[in-house]
């Protein structure tokens, strides 16, 4: 009997878990296979594998195109031991202690990625995008570190390269990594008409339990198990830093939108409890508009780390969801609003 292909059965997998889920694949996705497949049977070579790098992957499009399912189901059934899956946020979380470890030696970063990735074939990024011009200037050390080891990076995006760092102020000095990414990567849009986040198939996991509630009043809250108001908050220390909320036992946590966002907090703190805590209740949420542009930046960032880690959210506004996630400024504002629009909605 002639075996399946690598490739033949990748799309047989990805076909058959999307229609478990209620999808109907669109010819950017089918796009999207078939250079995966492609990449499935290069790394399945061992011919490839010893005398030739591996050009990586760059997928990038709106929210909710089937960027993770796709990475997720690829990584999934390549049938190779060295391979890493990670989320943006955590990899550099990853990165800056390994390389605080290594502080003495005189390549911390080359130290810091033997280490994590030791033997890796295939890194699969998800989720990548840049705001800072400090993370900038480490991811460019970083796409140059892994781009010279035989390591074929895969990479989720909502943005194509050439809008990465869009901060006009930075972007210029941004350019020569972009350049970098785009001769080492091949870069593919998916970018179909159909928000795949908001058809709501299949049974909820544990994000999409959590709930957006407005205004959050003692009825709404006693249904749904919540803390009265006000909840009473101490100092919890994380990463050497006090902050002001309440762990209130059975991996939960409570903040306010004050209290963690505006104050001076980082997604290091965030990945830190997310590893302690499994249940988030956020209060007084405002009209993302009127917060600060820092306090933006670290809601958002939250979100995408409670999403990844499939952590169940609570979120209390004295607004209606439409009305807190106003336009504002702040990138992936967008990714932001469909994540959320995945709660369950409790609304007076």
């Amino acid at each position: 009997m002639k075996s399946i292909s690598p490739s033949a059965e990748l799309v047989s997998v990805i076909e058959t878990k999307a229609a478990s889920l209620g999808y109907k694949l669109d010819n950017y996705q089918y796009a999207a296979i078939k250079r995966l497949a492609l990449l499935a049977d290069s790394l399945l070579s061992t011919r490839l594998l010893r005398f030739q790098k591996m050009r990586g992957l760059y997928i990038w499009g709106p929210v909710g195109r089937g960027k993770s399912f796709l990475l997720d189901s690829f990584f999934d059934s390549i049938p190779i031991v060295e391979k890493r899956r990670v989320h943006f946020h955590a990899f550099f979380r990853e990165l800056h202690q390994q390389m605080f470890e290594n502080i003495g030696s005189n390549d911390a970063m080359g130290e810091a990625l033997n280490i994590m990735l030791s033997e890796c074939r295939l890194l699969c990024f998800d989720e990548f995008h840049l705001h800072d011009i400090g993370d900038a200037m480490l991811i460019s050390r970083l796409f140059k570190a892994i781009f010279a080891r035989r390591c074929v990076l895969l990479t989720t995006s909502n943005y194509p390269p050439a809008e990465l760092l869009p901060n006009p102020i930075y972007h210029e000095r941004f350019l020569p990594t972009i350049r970098l990414i785009e001769s080492h990567m091949d870069i593919l849009s998916i970018a179909g008409d159909i928000d795949y986040r908001s058809l709501n198939t299949g049974e909820a996991d544990t994000f999409h339990r959590g709930a957006f509630v407005s205004p959050g009043d003692p009825a709404q809250r006693e249904m749904l198990g919540l803390p009265a108001y006000p909840v009473e908050t101490h100092e919890i220390k994380v990463n050497h830093r006090l902050l002001r909320g309440a762990d209130l036992g059975d991996r939960t946590i409570y903040f306010t939108f004050e209290d963690l966002c505006e104050s001076a907090t980082a997604v290091m703190d965030y990945l830190v409890l997310v590893d302690q805590f499994d249940y988030w209740i956020l209060s007084g949420l405002p009209k993302i508009s009127s917060a600060s542009a820092a306090a933006q930046q670290r809601f958002l960032n939250l979100i995408d780390i409670l999403y990844d880690r499939r952590c169940t959210l609570f979120l209390i506004s004295p607004l209606s969801l439409d009305k807190a996630m106003d336009l504002c400024e702040i990138a992936d504002i967008g990714r932001t609003r469909s994540r959320l629009s995945q709660l369950r909605r409790l609304e007076k």
